[in-house]
C-alpha cells in the first residue's frame, strides 16, 4: 500500500512565506519565458547570428555549471540562503536590462549577448542552488512533494502565456526591447522575496582545519555513493545533453527551415507549454497512485519517444508535430524533477543540501554547454533537422541508467540518507537496493530515467 502522504493545497498556501516564494517565481518565470524568445531571436534576426553562434550562446548561459557548480554548493552551506536569492535577482536584472539600450544605440554585439548569457548563468547557480536548499528551511519534508508541485505549476504556467506573450511583445516592439520584460520580472522577485520573514537556521561556524577542497569532495562523495542519486544524476545528464542540442537548434530550424513569425513561435512554445502544466498537476496523484521511485523511470519511457516528431516536422499544419512532441516530453520532464527533487531534498542531511543540490546540478547541468556546442555544430555542417535527428536519438538512451539501477524494482523511496532500503514492489517479491552513501558524504537540475528538463532535467521547449 502507497503511504505517502497526500499533499494539503490549503495548508500551503496559508503559509505566508511560501506565498511570497511562489509570488516571486511567478514574476521570474514569465520574463524569463519572454526572454526565451526574445533572445535567440535577437541573434537569429538581428544579429544574423549563424547556427553555431547560437549554439555558442546557449553554452555560455549553462557554462557556469562547469566553471562554479562546485564551489557554489560549498559556499552556500556556509552562508543564510535567502539573501543570495535576492542578489541574483538583482544581478540577473542588471545583466538582461543591458540589452535593450545597447540596441537602442546601434552597440549591439554577439560579444556582450555572450557576456550577458554568462553573468546571468552564474547568478542562475547560486539562485537555483540556494532555491532547493532554502525550501526545505519552510516546508515540513511530508509537504516538500506538494511544494515542489506548486513551484513547477507555476513554472509551467508561466512557460504557457510567457512564449506568447514574448512573441506578441517581439512582433510588436522588437527582440530586444521585449527583453524588457525579463529584466522587471527578475526586479519584482527581488522585491518580493525580499519580504520573506522565515528564520533561516544559522550556517554552521567555519572549521578551520575544514578546507573547501574537503566540503565540496563531501557533497561529491554523498551523491556518488548512493546508487539512486547515482542513477537519476545520470539519466539526467544524458538529458540535458540531447535537450541543449534542441535548445541549441531549434531556433534556427523555426526561422530559416519553417519560416514562422515570432508571434507564431511565441504561440508554438505556450501551446508546448500545457505539457508542462499538466505534468505539474499530474505529479503528485500519478506518484501516489504508481509510487515515487517507479514514476521516476516510466516518465522517460513512456515520453521520450515522442522526441521523434522533432526532425519529422514540416511547415504549415506541420509545425502540430513538435507542439505534440515538446508538449509530451516536457509532461514526462516536469512529473520526473517533481519525483526526484523531493526524494533527494527528504534523503539529504540538511548540513549537506547546498553541496548535494551543487553537485547534482555540476552533474547534470554540466552537459548543457557540451549540447549546446555539439546541436549548433551539427547544424552548422549538415542542417538543423539532422541536428534534431542527433537529438532525438539521443533521448530513445536516456532512461537506462534508472532502468538498470536498483529504481527498477521498487515503488517507493528510501526517507533516510541510510542505506537505500528498497520497499516491496506491488507483486509482493523482494528487492535489493544496494548500498547507499554513509551519513556525511541534487540541487538541481534543471537538470535533472529523466526527460528533458529545470528543475534538475531542462525541458524541452
Amino acid at each position: 500500500m502507497n503511504d505517502m502522504p497526500r499533499p494539503n493545497p490549503a495548508r500551503l498556501l496559508g503559509l505566508r512565506d511560501f506565498r511570497l516564494l511562489l509570488s516571486g517565481a511567478v514574476a521570474a518565470q514569465v520574463g524569463s519565458q519572454v526572454t526565451l524568445v526574445a533572445l535567440p531571436l535577437v541573434a537569429v534576426v538581428e544579429l544574423d547570428a549563424t547556427p553555431f553562434q547560437v549554439g555558442l550562446l546557449t553554452a555560455a548561459e549553462t557554462a557556469a555549471f562547469l566553471l562554479v557548480g562546485l564551489p557554489a554548493g560549498a559556499w552556500l552551506d556556509r552562508m543564510r540562503k535567502l539573501p543570495v536569492l535576492i542578489r541574483a535577482d538583482v544581478v540577473r536584472c542588471l545583466a538582461v536590462g543591458s540589452i535593450p539600450p545597447a540596441a537602442a544605440l546601434g552597440v549591439l554585439t554577439m560579444a556582450q549577448l555572450y557576456l550577458v548569457a554568462l553573468v546571468t548563468g552564474v547568478a542562475t547557480v547560486f539562485f537555483d542552488v540556494a532555491h532547493q536548499s532554502f525550501l526545505p528551511a519552510l516546508l515540513p519534508r511530508e509537504q516538500l512533494v506538494a511544494g515542489n508541485g506548486a513551484i513547477e505549476t507555476v513554472r509551467s504556467s508561466a512557460q504557457v502565456a510567457g512564449p506568447g506573450l514574448g512573441g506578441g511583445l517581439v512582433q510588436l516592439l522588437g527582440a530586444p526591447l521585449a527583453i524588457v520584460a525579463d529584466a522587471v520580472g527578475y526586479l519584482t522577485s527581488a522585491v518580493v522575496l525580499a519580504r520573506i520573514r522565515a528564520e533561516e537556521e544559522p550556517p554552521p561556524p567555519p572549521d578551520p582545519g575544514r578546507s573547501l577542497r574537503t566540503e565540496i569532495a563531501e557533497g561529491v562523495g554523498f551523491v556518488l555513493r548512493h546508487p539512486l542519486l547515482r542513477a537519476i544524476a545520470a539519466a539526467t545528464a544524458v538529458s540535458n545533453l540531447f535537450a541543449a542540442v534542441l535548445m541549441a537548434v531549434q531556433t534556427v530550424f523555426w526561422v530559416r527551415v519553417l519560416d514562422l513569425s515570432p508571434a507564431a513561435i511565441g504561440v508554438l512554445l505556450s501551446v508546448s507549454a500545457v505539457g508542462g502544466l499538466a505534468g505539474a498537476l499530474c505529479a503528485g496523484p500519478l506518484a501516489r497512485r504508481v509510487g515515487q521511485a517507479r514514476l521516476i523511470w516510466l516518465a522517460p519511457v513512456l515520453t521520450g519517444p515522442f522526441a521523434l516528431l522533432w526532425p519529422l516536422t514540416g511547415g504549415g499544419a506541420g509545425v502540430v508535430l513538435f507542439a505534440l512532441a515538446s508538449g509530451t516530453v516536457l509532461f514526462g520532464a516536469v512529473v520526473y524533477n517533481v519525483a526526484q527533487v523531493s526524494f533527494r531534498q527528504g534523503v539529504c542531511p540538511p548540513g549537506l543540501l547546498g553541496r548535494m543540490n551543487a553537485t547534482m546540478r555540476f552533474l547534470v547541468w554540466g552537459t548543457l554547454p557540451l549540447g549546446a556546442l555539439l546541436g549548433g555544430a551539427v547544424a552548422d555542417a549538415a542542417g538543423a533537422r539532422a541536428a534534431l535527428w542527433v537529438c532525438a536519438a539521443g533521448f530513445l538512451v536516456v532512461p537506462l541508467p534508472v532502468l538498470l539501477s536498483p529504481l527498477r524494482g521498487m515503488r517507493e523511496l528510501p526517507t533516510d540518507a541510510g542505506p537505500a532500503e528498497a520497499h516491496a514492489p506491488a507483486d509482493g517479491g523482494s528487492v535489493e537496493a544496494g548500498e547507499a552513501a554513509a551519513p556525511g558524504g541534487p540541487g538541481s537540475a534543471t537538470v535533472e530515467a529523466a526527460a528533458p528538463a529545470p528543475e534538475d532535467a531542462r525541458p524541452a521547449r
